[in-house]
């Protein structure tokens, strides 16, 4: 069987410099896999064009590349979508079919351009394993296929097929393993096309927002009131803002979720053919839709519904296309906890970054009152931050006795503070700086660091009020 829709996907990017947020790296290049779905159309993963500032397309055989554009991405699902404007580049080419779930055993071809050649390369196996998994570009736990055919680098954002349709989208390879891969499904990727299609340039997918504790304990189960018919899992924290705030509560039982009858150990049988974490539920919805589950709440059962939002975090794992958010006071420079400021320890990121923003990274509740964390993440030295220096990656808790929400209520709790301004980071320490000392050393400190001016572009403009203060 040709695979002449098969195509490679050269990527330039600029990732931000998490470690100096006014600036970005330099620009690196690299290649992935993608196939074509429509006239023009290329279906790709989004880790192979995230933070895209240039992108080319070759056809099999073909030393020619074309300028192609991303039109629509899900980062959450790790797909993205390509549009080629030369008309030329697909014609007379037939777009792939997708098909839909493949069964255990299924054999399957893996198709794409891996690292070691220039031509395409089909690698054979059989579908392994179809349950939750976690996505490494998203860090979302969705509904997977894992196959054993090789994945190596260069094959991702490549098609997957089963017989002469599409099955999924190979993304990632585990790296202790030989010949394990996941792929989107089909599933997946239909309702990612579809949105595309209707121009959604941003696709997420939602999530519950919960997180839960299983109930295999039967002393556990007796205490909430659940008979022997009943199981399910306790939940143990719901994120504000999420599909389930507002519905659902801690000490809830979650029984069943969306028709299907949740284990003690947290699973259930979806599609009445694979026993998967309840979190595959998300993978069959857009946001919009509505979400029904039965509950156990005060002994009572419950029916509830709820309508689908794109997850929260506390601590956002997903930050592609777009510059850090920082602020400049004193010489001090806040910033958002984010997974990619966590990233700048390395490769062993979980285990050399403070354990404080490990714990918030993993654990971290979001409140309406701390939709955020702001750290404080560098210390630029000028006389009037001397001695502060060993605060650097401490939580800031507090502005002159009021705990900011989020970037954006920091900065404007600096902007509207006279006299000294208290700031009390979770270690316990204060820092104090004079707020006319501050604003008038911003300016000496930028242009001593080459810093572009006092926030990132994302943050509101500096208020007025603040500029009068500090030329008094």
């Amino acid at each position: 069987m040709a695979h002449s829709q098969v195509v490679r996907v050269y990527s330039t990017y600029q990732d931000p410099d998490h470690e100096c947020p006014w600036q970005s790296l330099a620009p690196r290049g690299s290649n992935g896999s993608g196939v074509v779905t429509g006239p023009g159309e290329i279906l790709t993963g989004a880790h192979v064009i995230a933070n895209a500032t240039f992108v080319q397309v070759q056809k099999p055989s073909d030393p020619t590349k074309v300028v192609a554009r991303v039109t629509s991405v899900s980062h959450d699902a790790d797909l993205a979508l390509l549009r080629v404007d030369d008309p030329a580049f697909t014609r007379g080419m037939r777009a792939v079919q997708i098909g839909d779930l493949p069964h255990l055993r299924d054999e399957v071809q893996v198709v794409g351009y891996p690292i070691g050649g220039e031509e395409v390369s089909i690698t054979e196996g059989v579908v392994s394993r179809i349950e939750v998994q976690r996505y490494e570009h998203s860090q979302r736990h969705l509904l997977a296929v894992t196959v054993d055919a090789a994945i190596n680098s260069g094959n991702s954002g490549g098609p997957v097929f089963a017989g002469r349709k599409v099955v999924g989208i190979a993304i990632q390879s585990m790296p202790d393993a030989e010949n394990i891969g996941d792929m989107v499904p089909a599933t997946i990727i239909k309702r990612f096309l579809a949105a595309a299609r209707r121009g959604e340039d941003r696709v997420e997918v939602p999530g519950f927002g919960f997180t839960t504790q299983p109930l295999e304990n039967p002393a556990l189960r007796r205490h909430l009131g659940m008979t022997g018919r009943d199981s399910g899992v306790l939940i143990t924290a719901v994120q504000y803002g999420s599909s389930a705030w507002g519905t659902l509560q801690v000490g809830d039982v979650l029984l069943e979720v969306d028709g299907m009858r949740v284990a003690n150990n947290g699973t259930v049988q979806y599609r009445d053919r694979f026993r998967c974490q309840f979190d595959v539920a998300v993978s069959d919805h857009s946001i919009g839709d509505t979400l029904r589950a039965r509950i156990l709440r005060d002994r009572k059962r419950i029916a509830v519904k709820f309508e689908a939002r794109p997850m929260c975090w506390l601590v956002p794992r997903i930050e592609f296309e777009q510059l850090p958010t920082w602020f400049l006071f004193g010489g001090l420079v806040f910033q958002r906890l984010t997974a990619e400021l966590l990233r700048v320890w390395g490769d062993n990121w979980w285990d050399k970054a403070p354990k404080e923003l490990l714990h918030l990274y993993s654990s971290g509740v979001r409140r309406a009152d701390r939709q955020e964390i702001i750290v404080l993440a560098h210390v630029l030295a000028d006389a009037v931050n001397v001695g502060y220096e060993p605060f650097v990656n401490d939580v800031v808790v507090e502005v002159n006795g009021t705990g900011p929400a989020n970037m954006a209520e920091f900065v404007r709790l600096l902007e509207a503070a006279q006299g000294d301004v208290s700031i009390r980071l979770s270690s316990g320490a204060i820092v104090l700086l004079p707020a006319v000392d501050a604003w008038a050393a911003n300016a000496r400190i930028a242009a001593r660091y080459q810093l572009p001016g006092d926030r990132s572009r994302d943050l509101p403009a500096a208020r007025r009020t603040a500029r009068t203060r500090k030329r008094k």
